[in-house]
């Protein structure tokens, strides 16, 4: 797996997953439009819960992939819930906003068939998680507002629980040697998608 690590922007922590860092450019969009990132972060997690109940309802009867995954979405609401009380706190709406290719061009490499459809399911979300979680450490490290770096940096610990569940129930069920060739080859894909900086300031532009 030392090819899908590299070490974030000022960090020394190693990011586990991902092909290639995030941008410079795109930690910059951030930094400079907090609301909008705000307000896409809160439909991110409500999207990765989402994410999970889906899975659960795609396969009810795996064993083990409920009690991995009802946890996961709770927390994801939880995380929800929480960036909805900042925003109104600050008098920030939620509101709708334009989604980035991000995650389309991801599901969109997903194999139709099973049991390659899975494997790709469980990678591709926990993909998600781990660029998730290395935007969080950018962020908390460097957002000038203190709340707001205090929430991302909250966040972290279980971001990184996340990634590592999908890890795990994709390790359970296909060999560790085909779920490192197929991840290699989706995040190959994901750092492609995040090389062209997105116009609008999104958690994955």
């Amino acid at each position: 797996m030392n090819a899908l690590e590299f070490r974030q922007l000022g960090s020394p922590t190693p990011i586990r997953w991902l092909a290639a860092p995030s941008s410079e450019a795109w930690l910059a969009q951030a930094l400079a439009h907090p609301r909008d990132l705000l307000v896409d972060h809160a439909h991110c997690e409500r999207k990765a819960a989402h994410t999970a109940l889906r899975l659960m309802g795609i396969y009810p009867v795996e064993p083990g992939l409920a009690e991995a995954l009802s946890p996961l979405a709770r927390e994801e609401l939880q995380h929800f819930e929480t960036i909805l009380t900042l925003l109104k706190r600050r008098g920030w709406p939620l509101r709708q906003l334009s989604a980035p290719p991000y995650g389309g061009s991801l599901k969109r490499c997903v194999a139709p068939q099973e049991p390659e459809r899975m494997l790709d399911q469980f990678l591709v979300a926990g993909l998600i998680e781990a660029r998730s979680h290395e935007r969080l450490g950018l962020l908390a490290q460097h957002c000038p507002d203190g709340a707001l770096a205090s929430l991302y940096h909250s966040l972290l610990a279980s971001e990184a629980r996340h990634f590592a569940v999908y890890r795990v129930l994709a390790e359970r069920r296909f060999s560790r040697m085909a779920v490192n060739a197929r991840l290699q080859s989706l995040a190959a894909v994901e750092a492609q998608i995040l090389s062209q900086l997105h116009r609008q300031p999104r958690m994955h532009s």
